[in-house]
């Protein structure tokens, strides 16, 4: 029997009105909001669930915000006995997966991706760095147009998403350079709408920061292997965990080989669980034979309770 792995999204999927009937038809989920709330301090519940658009978009809030509608879903499966055999989360997705795993519980995950935000924010003063999508060439051709374009700044791959998707991370004057050379070589390049340099050594400062935190952060080993970003390979130990989320702030996220080693360790079935279908969208991109599903309001959970209710 083809195994199952829960996929958490990151930064980017976040919308006004997240987990707001999920909170409102499931106890468990509220329960989430609800520690969320105590463990910041503020309404990150309110903010979830009404915006304003603006103040969910500042990375300190979305990441946060993202973390709880993620695990709140997670809980509203996980009490239906709906349980993985491995998780893996993109970027912020991935302190996610931790809860999912047992390594970190939920109030202390959410109080250090608020800090995340907080210092990535901080790390590179705002309009100096940017991100970019990069569209149908090989990892290779994008690399060698960041290698080209260095003589102006930092330029690297940020996310290695899927076949044909790299995203590039860096100084504005150096990411400029590199979408030329992309072009030049035949690829599409479009700029994202985010606050930073995200993925690239321009958040070292926030790494640093980071670092520190995770030292006093009590980790426990997973229950089921979570795939980090850094590594794109499933680990348990605590001691694996804490190193890759302190390298994940600075490295790339190798989304692709991540999907491609779930897929070699016998995973037929993703379900993305918490908000927007990006994730499914990549996966099916490594391999259109993969289930896919995703759930981040009510009626998607009902949908697959249903049909695993009915020996799926």
């Amino acid at each position: 029997m083809g195994k199952l792995a829960f996929i958490f999204p990151g930064q980017g999927s976040q919308y006004p009105g997240m987990g707001k009937d999920i909170a409102a038809q499931y106890p468990e989920a509220g329960e989430i909001f609800a520690q969320a709330d105590a463990a910041l301090g503020f309404n990150l519940s309110g903010i979830c669930f009404h915006g304003p658009e603006e103040v969910l978009n500042r990375t300190a809030y979305t990441q946060p915000a993202i973390l709880a509608v993620s695990v709140a879903c997670w809980r509203v499966l996980d009490a239906a006995g709906i349980r993985p055999d491995f998780v893996a989360g993109h970027s912020l997705g991935e302190y996610s997966a931790l809860v999912a795993a047992g390594a970190i519980d939920f109030p202390r995950a959410v109080r250090l991706v608020h800090y995340r935000g907080q210092w990535m924010d901080a790390a590179c003063p705002e309009g100096r760095g940017v991100m970019a999508a990069c569209l149908g060439l090989e990892a290779a051709e994008v690399e060698a147009a960041c290698a080209a374009s260095r003589r102006l700044g930092v330029v690297q791959p940020a996310n290695f998403n899927c076949p044909g998707q790299i995203i590039i991370s860096g100084h504005r004057e150096a990411v400029a350079e590199a979408i030329e050379k992309v072009r030049e070589l035949g690829g599409k390049a479009v700029y994202l709408a985010v606050s930073g340099p995200f993925h690239s050594s321009l958040m070292q400062p926030a790494q640093e920061e980071l670092a520190s935190r995770l030292e006093t952060t009590p980790f426990a080993s997973a229950v089921i292997p979570v795939v980090p970003n850094v590594l794109a390979y499933g680990v348990t130990e605590a001691a694996a965990i804490r190193e890759a989320l302190k390298a994940q702030v600075t490295s790339a996220v190798r989304w692709e080989e991540t999907v491609r080693w779930l897929l070699s360790q016998g995973v037929e079935e993703m379900v993305e669980v918490g908000p927007g279908k990006v994730l499914s969208g990549l996966a099916k991109k490594v391999d259109r034979r993969l289930k896919v599903s995703q759930v981040g309001e009510a009626e998607s959970i009902k949908d697959l309770l249903a049909s695993y209710g009915e020996g799926r």
